[in-house]
């Protein structure tokens, strides 16, 4: 829009034509018809401070022609649609043209079209510097480029991969090479980080790598079990970078780069035999670039960590996170879930319940609905072992299973003599004497059935039937009353009974 007042203002100072075109980027003609309808109109400057430019056109041309706006195309949805395969600004310009055409208005040619698309597509890529706040973040990554390891018995090579994490407030560095990228190396390299600093920021930004998120979410991304819990031990938040955005961690990145040519290219001529071997070279390599002077300000890395951020950090856990991993588990008709091989007892109301179980290298911990509900030593050694807490037992159950040897002789001394003949009878029968146990139980039964008094004189009239009574037989004395007979209860000695050992006489079977 060509500037009324400054061509009266410089035409004032005896500018000359061709300067005044020059200055206010106009034609020459331009600068003439405006003088000529000034005078006409007794127009001279300097113009009244209240008269505004809008003024100063419709004075000097008040018919004027109205300006003609074109439709502002939507640059934002037009942005979008040419990320989709096949979409080009031909097609779009002419969706464009029918949209106009529907609505009466008035397009914009093509070259104009993508000429203001050009500049909105540089527009939105400008970025912005954020001032970090000193033990705020953490930002995490793995280097693309790998460095190698050699067996020294073989002689294959193995990639060994960094691992590089910076805090962008100070930009100090820490680096590690593991042999994989597992979820294991993962967490290692987390708890290491941690030490290296002697602290702990209170925001972590990873990538959306599987070992640290489960589901992908533009607003509430899943994030891992195990990498939450570590989260959770040391008080931080995990925060991950948006898909496609590395701008998020965007110090990483960066840091990535610079450490691919400090540590990655300057080793590659190197062989190590070891792991061990070289992450001490890697230290050494790491050392020196937090300590490198800054080129463009005063300070180092680590100037700046030890002044400015090191404070700032949340203190580090009495005790380092022990790595675990999760599973989920249905309780067994026994209340115990089989992990690995061996089982653990959970209460038994929740039989047939699923639960979720971590384990740790020392400890078994069950969950449901997310309280522990059990904790266990993990089983070492060996497969179907079990670890039971009566506790988690019914108490018909638990009665049962505090009986053992020991404790049923200590229960047929109470009886009586006869009784602790039948007992021991029982449990010296069998092989192994766990199998007697059962029977013992039984026995237990009977006395609250019939009394502790008529059981011992069972027993009783059991051992002169039998120098080995068993279970059976004193059931059946119990059953039948024989008890309670007044009879003589002394087995009948025979002349021959050295010789045959124990005979029924008459008097068993009723007879004079």
């Amino acid at each position: 829009m060509t500037n009324y007042r400054e061509i009266l203002r410089l035409r004032s100072q005896g500018i000359s034509l061709r300067c005044i075109s020059l200055s206010c980027e106009c034609a020459k003609s331009t600068v003439m018809r405006v003088l000529k309808r000034a005078q006409e109109c007794s127009l001279s400057w300097p113009l009244p401070d209240s008269m505004t430019d809008q003024e100063v056109t419709q004075l000097l041309f008040p018919h004027a022609p109205v300006a003609v706006y074109h439709r502002t195309p939507d640059y934002e949805y037009m942005h979008k649609e040419m990320a989709r395969s096949g979409v080009t600004l031909t097609l779009l310009w002419n969706e464009y043209c029918e949209s106009c055409r529907n609505s009466v208005e008035l397009p914009l040619m093509y070259t104009q079209f993508c000429k203001h698309y050009r500049d909105y597509v540089t527009s939105t890529k400008a970025t912005m510097h954020i001032d970090r706040k000193p033990g705020e973040l953490m930002e995490v990554d793995w280097a693309g480029r790998t460095l190698s390891v050699t067996d020294a018995d073989s002689g294959d090579i193995r990639p060994a991969y960094l691992f590089v994490s910076v805090l962008p407030c100070s930009g100090y560095t820490y680096a590690e090479a593991f042999l994989s990228m597992d979820l294991e190396s993962w967490i290692a390299a987390h708890i290491h980080t941690y030490h290296y600093w002697g602290g702990v920021t209170r925001i972590l930004v990873p990538d959306n790598l599987k070992t640290g998120v489960d589901r992908v979410n533009w607003y509430t991304p899943v994030i891992n079990r195990t990498y939450h819990d570590l989260a959770e031990h040391y008080g931080t938040a995990v925060i991950p970078a948006r898909v496609r955005h590395p701008k998020d961690k965007a110090n990483v990145e960066g840091t990535v780069g610079i450490l691919t040519t400090h540590i990655v290219a300057a080793l590659r001529n190197q062989k190590f035999f070891s792991l061990y071997e070289l992450n001490t070279t890697i230290q050494e390599k790491l050392e020196t670039f937090n300590a490198r002077p800054f080129q463009k300000k005063p300070g180092s890395r680590l100037s700046v960590f030890m002044e400015e951020e090191k404070e700032f950090l949340i203190p580090l856990p009495i005790h380092s996170y022990e790595l675990s991993s999760w599973k989920i588990a249905t309780v067994q008709n026994d209340y115990h879930v089989s992990i690995e091989d061996n089982l653990y007892s959970v209460p038994y109301e929740y039989i047939k319940r699923k639960v979720d179980v971590r384990i740790t290298r020392n400890v078994v911990e069950i969950f449901f609905a997310g309280n522990r509900i059990a904790s266990h030593p993990r089983l070492h050694g060996g497969y179907g072992q079990y670890s039971t807490v009566s506790e988690h037992m019914p108490e018909s159950h638990r009665k049962y299973s505090q009986w053992n040897g020991p404790a049923f002789r200590a229960w047929e001394e109470k009886v009586g003599p006869n009784t602790q003949v039948v007992v021991e009878s029982i449990l010296s029968a069998q092989k192994v004497e766990e199998q007697g146990y059962r029977s013992c139980t039984a026995l237990l039964k009977l006395a609250d059935t019939y009394s502790l008094e008529r059981l011992e004189l069972a027993c009783a009239r059991a051992i002169t039937y039998t120098p080995h009574p068993n279970l059976k037989s004193v059931q059946t004395i119990l059953k039948t009353g024989q008890d309670r007979l007044k009879d003589d209860m002394q087995p009948i000695k025979t002349e021959d009974s050295g010789k045959y050992g124990f005979t029924r006489g008459a008097q068993y079977y009723g007879r004079d």
